[in-house]
């Protein structure tokens, strides 16, 4: 019996982590993926993580651009949010019979002693 030798095979594209990167934000990619823990067929705790990397403008191009609109995330959100939750955390401190303020600033535990 007569062996023929095998030639190596080498790939002609090499893929750098740059293009690899580059490819990945230019599509997108969804990680996904279920945490459950279970005593004697009881779930006591279900944790869903859900991951999508993509650039910027792919975010936009899908409809994901809540950092444009939120006022923690940008000086060029629309104020009226922010003044709408102002407006809400008084109506709920009118419900629940507390003194509304201009906006409520949680106070450090140390400050109470």
């Amino acid at each position: 019996m007569s062996r023929t030798p095998q030639k190596m095979m080498h790939a002609t594209q090499t893929s750098n982590l740059a293009d690899l990167l580059e490819r990945i934000l230019d599509k997108g990619i969804v990680i996904a993926g279920d945490i459950k823990i279970k005593l004697v067929d009881i779930e006591l705790l279900t944790i869903q993580i859900r991951l999508l990397i993509a650039s910027v403008d792919k975010a936009k191009e899908m409809g994901l651009d809540f950092w444009m609109r939120n006022p923690d995330f940008s000086s060029r959100a629309e104020p009226g949010q922010s003044r709408e939750i102002d407006e809400l955390r008084q109506r709920i401190a009118v419900l629940e019979g507390e003194k509304p303020s201009p906006r409520r600033r949680a106070v450090p535990a140390a400050a109470h002693l």
